[in-house]
């Protein structure tokens, strides 16, 4: 069984490790934690994992946040995944640091990856890993705050968030979504 599992994140230096980009860095934690390497190829960097009979398709599009559904609908048809096979690991202003939320399905909630990604499947039924990254700036200030570094206090933290958000995607995989929710969502 096959699953895409997309981080989602802006290519380049400048975005490296923005609060905008923490779903490329939850499969690059993913990946190193597997001594996998990602190699560049259409729409993105892939790698595959496999664990207990399944293969995750690790995908970082290099499309730029705003074209993310041209490289998830470019992945899903070359390797002949199911839309429920399908977890996309974003970032989530509404939610605290550090908080990881798994949804079946929802909004794009603002969020212009999420957007484009259910403009081009036409649908929002599809698994979403929301990673809090908190609201802690001034009003108007959005921009700034997404493409800014976490600060030293929340960097210190992030290795044992990324993970546990690394756990969340695994049992994804292997128990599916609701129990996967019922396990992860309330710790």
């Amino acid at each position: 069984m096959k699953y895409l599992i997309v981080g989602l994140g802006n290519i380049g230096y400048e975005y490296e490790n923005t609060r905008h980009n923490i779903g490329f860095r939850v499969l690059d934690a993913l990946a190193k934690a597997s001594n996998l390497v990602f190699t560049d190829g259409r729409y993105g960097a892939t790698c595959e994992l496999r664990i207990k009979g399944r293969t995750l398709v690790l995908l970082k599009p290099s499309t730029y946040m705003n074209l993310s559904g041209n490289a998830v609908r470019y992945w899903l048809q070359k390797e002949n995944i199911p839309l429920e096979n399908l977890l996309v690991v974003v970032d989530d202003l509404a939610l605290p640091f550090g908080t990881l939320r798994l949804k079946p399905k929802g909004s794009d909630a603002g969020h212009n990856g999420l957007k484009h990604i259910c403009e081009i499947l036409g649908t929002p039924n599809y698994a979403r890993l929301r990673f809090g990254i908190g609201n802690d700036f001034p009003r108007g200030c959005q921009v700034e705050f997404v493409l800014g570094s976490f600060p030293p206090e929340e960097e210190r933290l992030l290795p044992e968030k990324l993970e546990r958000a690394g756990e969340i995607i695994k049992s994804f995989c292997l128990a599916g979504v609701q129990l996967t929710m019922n396990q992860y969502n309330n710790k």
